[in-house]
This record gives C-alpha cells, structure tokens and sequence, in this order.
C-alpha cells in the first residue's frame, strides 16, 4: 500500500481512476491546491470540465474522523469520500493556509503541490511529465498512472499465416485447430495457397486473405467487393483493400484503424462510408476528429475566430483533404463528374464542388465536445485522431451510437497533443489491445505510407 498525493491530470484523465486506485489498497491524499484547479475546470465545455464537475458532483461529506495522518503544524486535515456506483473512496485533503514556496509567473500551483508531497512524504502520482521531471530533481518520489499501458503496440498484429489445399479440403481441421480457436473474431487470416502433385506438396504462389467470423473461416474476396460497389477511389494496396472489405462488411459496427500520417486511414474509411451510403446500409456519415492540437493544452474551440461550425472546420482539414482527392478523382475519369463538380475543389471548405460533395452523400461535422446527450441513429461515424482522446472519450462517443450505426476510430498513436496521454497510452492503444482479444471489435495496423516518399522518411526517422 502506497500513500499517494494526486495531482489535478489524474481526475481530469478520468474520475474512475480513483477506483482504480483505491482497488489496488492505495490511501489517497489530495491538496487543497487540488480542489482549487478543479473548481476553475468545473465551467469548461471541454472533457476535463466534464470530469472537474464529476468529481464535485460524486464527492459526499464523510462522518468525523481521526486523520491517518498527523497534520503538521498550520495545517488541517479532513477527509472526503468519492462515491462511485456501490464503491466509496476515502481521500484525505490536506489543507494549508501559507505556503512556503514563493510564487512564480509559471508552475506555482505544481510547486506548491510538490512542496505539500516533500512535507508529508507522500509520492506524487501525476500524468503531467513537466511535474514529474521536476519532482526528480527536488528528489520527491514520483510515479505516472499507468493504467491501460501498452509498450509494445507496434507487435499487436491482427494476421494470422497460415497454409491452405487449393481445393480446401483442409478447412474444417484448420477451423477446429487450436490456432484458429484462440484467434479473436474479425482476425484476418493470411493464406498462402498449397497444392499437390504426385504426392509431392508446393506452393501454387497464389495468396488471398480470409476473417474468422461466427468462429469459421469467411473468404474475402476483395476484387469482386471493389467489382460490385465501384467506389469513387480503389485501394492503392493489400492493407487499404482488408480495410475496406472489412469497413463495408454487414455484420461489422466497430474497428480501430491505426497508421502513420499519409497511410490512407481517412480516405478509405470516407470511401467506405460513401459506398455503405449508397447501398442504404446508413442513411448519412458523420465525421468526428479530437479538437487537441500540438499548440492547444486542451480541446477548445472558444479563441478561433468564427462561429462553431467555421471552428470547427480549422480541425477538418483531413477530411474536407479526403474529399477533395476524390472529386479531383472523379473529374479525371469522367466528363459528366466534371460538369458535376463544377468550381475548384482545392479550397479547403468554401468551394462549391467540396459542399456540394458533402450534402450529396450527407456527410456532417460533429464536435465531440457536444455530443454528451445525442443519439446516432443509422450514420457510419468516422473518429479520426482517437490517439489524442481518453477512454472516457471514447466511451462517450460509442454509448451514443443508436441503432443500424457503425463507427471506425481512426489513428496514429506516435502522435500525441493530448497533455495526460502519451504514446504508450491514449485511446488509440486502449481499442488496438481490445481488438486483440474482443470478439466484437475489428482492428488493423496500417504499416505503409502513400502520401509521398517524403512523408515516409519523416515518419520513419522523426
């Protein structure tokens, strides 16, 4: 059992950390700093205002007690309880009236917060690196949460290799082996073609790909898809083909795409969607993207210029991207698509062609920051940038889906712009390691970079 002092990024991660914590026999202590930075967060619209007014609204008074800890001298001790569902979490808050620290332009919340952990002896638990690093140096004991943590996220694979007869006669044994039955539903399965001649095996050099669904071996057949909906754009490769054969599946709701920047994760899951459109599958797309930024600390939209619609069109450059290049791909290919898509569809947003575009195929934008109480009935949602949302985040976004809808998060978890997440943990890697062992979640990892030989050596060497 450790005496941990929270730092305001553990609550304002997700309030349920606290359970967590408490789960794992830990003695919560917070300062009064702790309290002051929540009830400034408590009026923000944004998804750390969420979780500073959860935290107010879940906190109960607890009966009078004896501190576990004695209070030293000038300050005073009190205790409070987070009441989560049948769950009650004591927190000790250690309030202090003057501070030694000396106040400072920049960080004198962090400095008195490490000042209240050096006093009692606490380790500070923070996911706010800047204060951690300044806690070594001040020789404070420091930790980060490390809840949902993955290391390794580049080693989560989601292909299967494997062996097949041409005439596959050997496919009720593969599907009863042991291998097949550990993999996870909506697993593709990589086949490499063998045959026999004169009792002499080889391989025929034909290799096609397969899913486990309903725990038996589907085989795609990814030409005679891309034959039969005629999308606007054609997969440039194997991987974009798995993911639009998958995207498009009937009995498919939910996937995690994950790729580096310039992989084609936005392009094939908007082709997608127009083809579910047009199939009557949905009846409208409705696209969604993390309003974090490199520069922003938080997903704020208040200081852009504009109302809420011409803000949010700053973060939807990806998309309004996506429909560009397949207008311009339509316009090439056909006279009657130019005359169409009449006016200059490189703007980003105001041009003719890029509206009409939308409204065609109802393609709608969405702040994530408003959709607590919305219902999505029958819309193929695309959530792109998830590596820069929390799991709260994405909890909120998929307990709005309603009926017929299908949703796919799209990201690139060496991204990060969110403060309390990092490359080891955000939502991207939190859907990647479900889709690893849920039955209900499709995953895929994106290993190539089409945008330009260029984009491909900053991603790989940057």
């Amino acid at each position: 059992m450790q005496k941990l002092l929270l730092d305001t990024s553990i609550i304002l991660d997700d309030t349920q950390n606290l359970v967590y914590l408490h789960k794992k026999q830990n003695e919560l202590y917070m300062s009064d700093i702790i309290l002051e930075e929540l009830d400034r967060k408590k009026d923000s619209q944004s998804e750390s205002g969420f979780f500073a007014r959860e935290f107010f609204r879940c906190v109960t008074h607890a009966d009078c007690i004896e501190p576990l800890m004695k209070a030293l001298s000038g300050d005073y001790i009190s205790q409070i309880i987070f009441k989560s569902g049948e769950i009650f979490v004591p927190i000790w808050v250690i309030m202090r009236k003057h501070y030694k620290t000396a106040f400072v332009d920049y960080g004198y919340n962090d400095a008195r917060i490490r000042e209240i952990a050096k006093d009692y002896q606490l380790v500070l638990l923070t996911n706010d690196i800047a204060l951690r690093v300044r806690s070594f140096t001040e020789n404070i004991q420091s930790h980060s949460l490390k809840r949902g943590q993955v290391l390794n996220p580049k080693e989560i694979n989601f292909i299967y290799e494997t062996t097949l007869l041409r005439d596959l006669s050997d496919k009720q044994a593969f599907e009863e082996s042991r291998e097949f039955q550990t993999l996870s539903q909506w697993h593709i399965i990589a086949i490499s073609e063998l045959d026999y001649t004169d009792s002499v095996s080889y391989f025929t050099g034909k290799k096609y790909f397969g899913i486990k669904y309903n725990n038996k071996l589907e085989i795609l057949e990814l030409d005679l898809i891309l034959k039969e909906h005629k999308p606007y754009v054609l997969p440039l490769n194997i991987e974009q083909k798995l993911a639009y054969a998958l995207l498009t599946h009937p009995h498919n709701q939910l996937s995690i795409i994950t790729g580096s920047t310039g992989s084609g994760k936005t392009l094939i899951a908007l082709q997608a969607g127009i083809s579910l459109q047009k199939l009557g599958v949905v009846d409208g797309i409705i696209y969604m993207r993390n309003t974090i930024t490199a520069n922003d600390k938080e997903a704020e939209l208040g200081f852009r210029k504009g109302d809420e619609l011409q803000k949010l069109h700053y973060f939807m450059y990806p998309l309004f991207s996506s429909v560009n290049f397949i207008i311009e791909n339509l316009k090439e290919h056909s006279l009657a698509k130019r005359i169409e898509y009449k006016g200059e569809s490189k703007g980003i947003d105001k041009e003719e062609a890029t509206q009409y575009f939308l409204q065609k195929h109802r393609i709608e934008v969405m702040d994530i920051a408003h959709a607590r109480g919305v219902s999505l009935h029958n819309k193929f949602i695309i959530f792109d940038e998830v590596q820069n949302a929390s799991d709260a985040t994405i909890k909120l976004i998929g307990t709005r889906l309603g009926e017929k809808s299908r949703i796919v998060f799209l990201g690139d978890y060496n991204q990060i712009d969110h403060p309390y997440l990092s490359k080891f943990r955000n939502g991207a890697l939190s859907l990647l390691s479900k889709a690893k062992e849920d039955d209900f979640l499709f995953g895929l990892q994106f290993q190539h970079t089409i945008r330009s030989q260029i984009a491909h050596w900053f991603d790989k060497y940057f």
